[in-house]
């Protein structure tokens, strides 16, 4: 079978499957979307061990919380939201809003999260009586298709069409573009290229940008309570998530404190140039690009790449850099347990080194701050060209939403006009139906005078 003949047919079996899955009630829709969460909930260890296995990146472990946290996270979050027919009545300017599905949504997802992502991007299309094709990455195709199996078995038990969620068995770039143009619309959480890729399908898309996290600790933030927070977001699932701390940007005073306690946390200080200069020669050969053999790897692998032999105590490198943007590599992403580390001066000059790397990299994406000043966050957040500034919590597990902030729990973090995205928010089932509005004239509304218009 030709590829283009294998996709239409994926689409016209996700077809029929919407058409009769758009009858179903609200209380049904939601059955469905609670269904595919808990079952992936429930083999969250074993899918998790799969994608280390598979992929040979992330951290066991953490995979398994990050099964577990977001089906739990995402279901918690739409339990209860009317997502069918009639969503809300604005009564004051005599509206009312009617949610329609857009249909078949064709989702490209990553190695890095080949769990975590098709059942996110499932549980909001379906939330929306929509289909959804998974096209996996292709180093990640079994955990995918495995993920898929377990979700479709649970559609089956309460009484859905399984053929609401199909995943492409052997994916490839001519497949997943096909999709992609065949679709009615599509959700690409993956590199640059398929993320273009799905921005010039001729449907509408949503994709996401490179991440850069930039995390700036104020001079009133006590380090015994920030330090482990950075320490975690950094070394979480080995660093693979784009909502990680790249950099900490440390008040001068409080900067051997910080390095002390990072030390101490389990961090390897290049504190040798020549040391210094492997790794970021290791990690980006030509300036640029990050070398993919240390995307997800331990702290030990990517030291022993770089002519360095670290203890397997090691949690992390703690690299410290100077320069900010171009010319210094390790304030780019790194998707990897390796943290650049700032001193600073002034608040202003701290939030200026983080502008400059954003403005390299990773521009549209997130941020952190940790402090209580309400001045000195404001300031920060009118300048960083961010879509989500985080306050005072782990970037890795909280700018991705979750039951502490008000962030939508999401796989695909929107970056706005800054990353080529369509969204600058967390991608959420509203984003997958289309929004009728019913107009009631108004009658008694008073038309102002050209005067009180003007005046």
């Amino acid at each position: 079978m030709e590829a283009k003949e294998y996709v239409l047919d994926l689409i016209s079996k996700a077809r029929i499957a919407q058409q009769e899955f758009e009858t179903f009630s609200q209380e049904k829709v939601d059955e469905a979307v609670r269904a595919i969460g808990k079952a992936i909930y429930d083999e969250g260890d074993m899918l998790a061990k799969m994608a280390v296995e598979e992929t040979r990146m992330g951290l066991y472990e953490d995979k398994i919380m990050k099964n577990k946290g977001k089906s739990k996270a995402v279901w918690n979050k739409l339990k209860g939201v009317k997502s069918r027919g009639i969503i809300r009545y604005i009564e004051e300017e005599g509206l009312v809003e009617v949610a329609k599905p857009i249909g078949v949504i064709g989702a490209v997802t990553p190695t890095t999260n080949p769990t975590m992502t098709p059942m996110q991007n499932a549980m909001i299309a379906l939330k929306g009586a929509n289909a959804i094709i998974v096209c996996p990455h292709p180093r990640a195709k079994k955990t995918g298709e495995k993920s898929v199996e377990i979700m479709r078995d649970a559609l089956e038990k309460v009484g859905a069409p399984k053929d609401l969620i199909q995943i492409v068995p052997e994916p490839s770039v001519e497949v997943s573009g096909l999709v992609m143009q065949l679709c009615d619309a599509c959700v690409s959480t993956g590199g640059p290229g398929m993320v273009k890729a799905a921005y010039s399908s001729g449907k509408p898309a949503f994709g996401v940008g490179a991440g850069n996290v930039q995390c700036i600790v104020d001079d009133d933030a006590d380090l015994k309570v920030v330090i482990p927070k950075v320490v975690r977001g950094r070394t979480y699932d080995n660093g693979i998530l784009c909502t990680c701390e790249q950099s900490v940007h440390i008040p001068e005073e409080k900067y051997d404190e910080a390095v002390k306690m990072l030390i101490d946390a389990g961090a390897y200080y290049f504190d040798k140039s020549d040391e210094l200069n492997a790794l970021r020669n290791t990690m980006f050969p030509d300036g640029k690009l990050i070398n993919k053999d240390v995307v997800g790897a331990s702290p030990q692998t990517i030291a022993k790449m770089a002519g360095i032999t670290v203890p397997d105590s090691i949690k992390f490198l703690l690299a410290p850099v100077k320069a900010a943007g171009v010319g210094e590599p390790l304030a780019r992403e790194k998707l990897c347990p390796v943290l650049a580390i700032y001193s600073y001066k002034t608040w202003e000059e701290a939030v200026a080194n983080a502008v400059t790397n954003l403005n390299m990299e990773g521009a549209g994406h997130s941020a952190v701050l940790h402090s209580s000043n309400k001045e000195h966050i404001e300031y920060a957040a009118e300048l960083l060209p961010v879509s989500r500034v985080g306050i005072n919590m782990i970037g890795s597990s909280g700018l991705g939403g979750g039951f502490d902030n008000g962030l939508n729990p999401t796989a695909t973090l929107g970056c706005g006009s800054w990353g080529n995205n369509s969204i600058s928010e967390n991608l959420w089932w509203h984003h997958l139906v289309n929004i009728q509005k019913v107009a009631y004239l108004m009658p008694e509304k008073k038309i102002p005078t050209d005067e009180e218009i003007w005046g």
